[in-house]
C-alpha cells in the first residue's frame, strides 16, 4: 500500500493521467464520427452518389474550399454545413461564386438536380450538419396565418413585410423571396446563407418553418389586389410617390390657373 501511494504521488502521474484521458476522448470522439458518416452514407446517399458528389466537387469547388474541402483563403471549410447548405448555394446558382464580392449573388444555375444531389451527399459526409428538408415540411400545407406572424417577427426586419427585400450595409442585401423554391427558404432558414441568422429547430420548429413558408406562397400567389406595388416598400415608397407625383400635379395645375387669369 505504501508503494502504491508513492507512485500515485510521482511527479508524472498527472501527466499520464492527462494523456489517457486525452486518448479516450479522442477515440470516443472518432466513433461517433465514423457513425454519423456511416450513417450519412447508408441512410440518405449511395456510395455511387458520394462518389460522384467528390468528383464534382474537385473539378468545380476545391479551388476556393480545398481539395477535402477544409476550406482556404478563398473559401471557408464546409465539414459540418450539411446537404442543405449544398441545396441552397448551388440550387439557386449562387455557387460557385461569379466574382469575388460582398455576398454571392444569384444566377442561373450550373449544375442539373441530380449533380446538386451528388454534392450535397460529398459533403454530408464531411461531418453532421442540416439535412435535406422533410417533404412534408415543404409541402405548403401549414397556417398562412401562423406563417405570417413567424415572419414579421424573425424576418420581416431584412426581408421587408411583403418578402420584397431590403438593403443590408456594406454593400449587402436580403434578397426578395418571389419565385423561390419551397426547399430553398427551408434550407436557407436552416443553414444561415450570407448574412441571414441561423433558425434552428429551437428558434423556429419545422412545423414553424412550413408555417412561414406556406406564408409566402399565399402573398405570392395572390398578387397585388391594391394596385400599383410601389416596390412593397410600404409607407416610404408611397410616401415619395405622392410628393414626387401628385404634389408637382398639383403645383403644375396651380401655374396653369395663374397663367391662364394674368
Amino acid at each position: 500500500m505504501k508503494a502504491l501511494s508513492q507512485k500515485r504521488r510521482h511527479p508524472l502521474a498527472a501527466l499520464a493521467l492527462l494523456v489517457m484521458g486525452l486518448m479516450l476522448t479522442g477515440g470516443l470522439y472518432a466513433v461517433v464520427t465514423t457513425v454519423n458518416q456511416a450513417k450519412a452514407d447508408t441512410t440518405t446517399y449511395t456510395a455511387q452518389e458520394v462518389q460522384e458528389g467528390e468528383k464534382l466537387f474537385i473539378a468545380n469547388c476545391a479551388t476556393c474550399h480545398g481539395l477535402g474541402a477544409n476550406g482556404t483563403d478563398a473559401g471557408p471549410s464546409l465539414a459540418g454545413v450539411g446537404a442543405a447548405a449544398v441545396d441552397f448555394q448551388v440550387g439557386t446558382g449562387r455557387m460557385p461564386m461569379q466574382m469575388q464580392g460582398p455576398q454571392a449573388r444569384q444566377k442561373p444555375k450550373q449544375f442539373t438536380t441530380s449533380q446538386t444531389r451528388e454534392m450535397a451527399a460529398y459533403v454530408a459526409t464531411l461531418g453532421d450538419g442540416p439535412a435535406l428538408p422533410e417533404e412534408q415540411y415543404i409541402d405548403g400545407g401549414g397556417d398562412a396565418a401562423v406563417g405570417g406572424e413567424l415572419f414579421r417577427v424573425n424576418c420581416a426586419m431584412c426581408h421587408n413585410a411583403a418578402a420584397a427585400g431590403g438593403a443590408l450595409t456594406r454593400g449587402k442585401f436580403a434578397p426578395p423571396l418571389a419565385g423561390v423554391s419551397s426547399s430553398h427558404i427551408y434550407s436557407a432558414m436552416v443553414t444561415g446563407p450570407q448574412n441571414m441568422p441561423v433558425f434552428n429547430d429551437t428558434n423556429i420548429t419545422p412545423e414553424g418553418k412550413r408555417d412561414i413558408i406556406t406564408f409566402l406562397n399565399t402573398i405570392e400567389n395572390q398578387g397585388a389586389p391594391g394596385g400599383a406595388q410601389l416596390g412593397s416598400l410600404g409607407p416610404v415608397s408611397e410616401g415619395l410617390f405622392l410628393w414626387t407625383v401628385v404634389l408637382g400635379v398639383i403645383i403644375g395645375f396651380t401655374i396653369w390657373l395663374t397663367s391662364r387669369t394674368s
